[in-house]
């Protein structure tokens, strides 16, 4: 989204009466039901249904094309589905303007405006408010002040945007969005610009800061790691449609599609097959359960650093040493397994003693099995 349309909806937008603390006091429950959105023949969005609960801080998770930004420019007013109803308490928002509708915006370019100082920045939504509802100056500067010091910049009002790092920018794009005591606050990418440890480091803010406020508050984001530690729950999203809502620890620990299981954490696959209740890799039964994967070709998924190994453990996996790398405080281990060759890789200590060439037995700790996905027809072609 382009600075422009970012300034009109965070500043031009009708807030509330400034009640003098930082917290909202009736954080908003927002719902989508059944939500469609095509561009021409492109869908966008699939049917998709959500409920956001008072309070709650709600990651939107998933790669490029997902439709994760389509359902937060519906959420902000800036996009109309094709059908579909979108509610703020029970209201229906999509009969609201993009005023009346009283949402934050943060986005990952700041829109910040750089020829006014940072109070001015933060207090600018006040100030172009209807004069009947306009705080007086003194309030707004007081407001202002009060939001520097919520978002930890206290003593640098006169400065500019210019003379501020990127983490300090997008605290004071917090800041203005909080001072117009939205309803709802949205966020776009918003540590997208910022290096990993300025992001890591505004991951640990933000939940601090959401948990002061209480805001009902939607954040739009493609890495997995930021999504787990800072939200209660994580929408996963793949090609419009929703693949799976959960906490943090039902994501990871109990992802129920393999697009999930690859896209959240780290995995790895081998291609297995299951005949009368018993998991074979090629012809050498596995220690795994089939659970109730019916018999035919599937999916064995774990993750790298949830195995045991050994020299010679039943029911294991086998596999040649093709690479080793050191991967922080571990060692990461490239395998070649199977007749196919095809390639795992496994995490070990760092002082775990192993040769390029040399045998490994590997046999998973935590894995889910799923039925191997049916090829198209233009693979079957080609």
């Amino acid at each position: 989204m382009d600075a422009l349309v970012a300034n009109e909806v965070n500043y031009a937008t009708v807030g509330s009466p400034l009640t003098g603390g930082t917290r909202w006091d009736k954080p908003m429950q927002v719902s989508f039901e059944n939500v469609v959105r095509t561009f021409g023949a492109t869908p966008a969005l699939h049917g998709v249904s959500l409920d956001i609960r008072p309070g709650e801080l709600v990651a939107l998770l998933g790669p490029s094309g997902s439709g994760k930004t389509t359902l937060l420019r519906i959420l902000a007013g800036l996009d109309i589905p094709n059908s579909g109803r979108v509610l703020f308490d029970n209201e229906d928002a999509l009969k609201l303007t993009v005023k009346e509708r009283n949402v934050g915006l943060v986005f990952q370019n700041y829109a910040l405006f750089r020829h006014m100082t940072v109070l001015d920045n933060i207090g600018f939504g006040l100030r172009v408010r209807p004069r009947s509802r306009r705080p007086s100056r003194k309030e707004i500067r007081r407001r202002a002040l009060e939001l520097l010091d919520l978002v930890q910049l206290s003593g640098l009002e006169k400065r500019y945007p210019s003379q501020l790092s990127g983490g300090q920018r997008q605290r004071v794009a917090f800041a203005r969005a909080l001072a117009i005591e939205p309803r709802v606050l949205l966020l776009d990418e918003p540590f997208g610009a910022l290096d990993a440890k300025v992001r890591r480091d505004l991951r640990r803010w933000l939940r601090e800061i959401h948990d002061k406020t209480g805001h009902t508050t939607v954040f739009v984001t493609h890495d997995q790691e930021e999504a787990i530690e800072l939200a209660d729950r994580v929408v996963v999203m793949s090609q419009g449609k929703i693949e799976q809502i959960g906490t943090p620890d039902e994501i990871y620990d109990e992802p129920n599609s393999p697009f999930v299981f690859s896209f959240i954490g780290e995995s790895s696959v081998l291609p297995v097959k299951v005949e009368q209740g018993k998991v074979w890799l090629d012809e050498h039964p596995l220690d795994v359960a089939s659970g109730k994967i019916p018999n035919g070709p599937a999916q064995l998924f774990f993750r790298p650093d949830e195995v045991e190994v050994g020299s010679d453990l039943p029911g294991a996996i086998v596999g040649v040493v093709s690479a080793l790398r050191r991967h922080g405080g571990a060692r990461r281990v490239e395998l070649e397994v199977g007749d196919r060759r095809d390639h795992i890789e496994i995490e070990l200590p760092a002082d775990y003693r192993l040769n390029v060439s040399g045998r490994i037995s590997v046999r998973p700790r935590r894995y889910r099995l799923y039925p191997a996905p049916t090829p198209n027809l233009s693979e079957l072609i080609e």
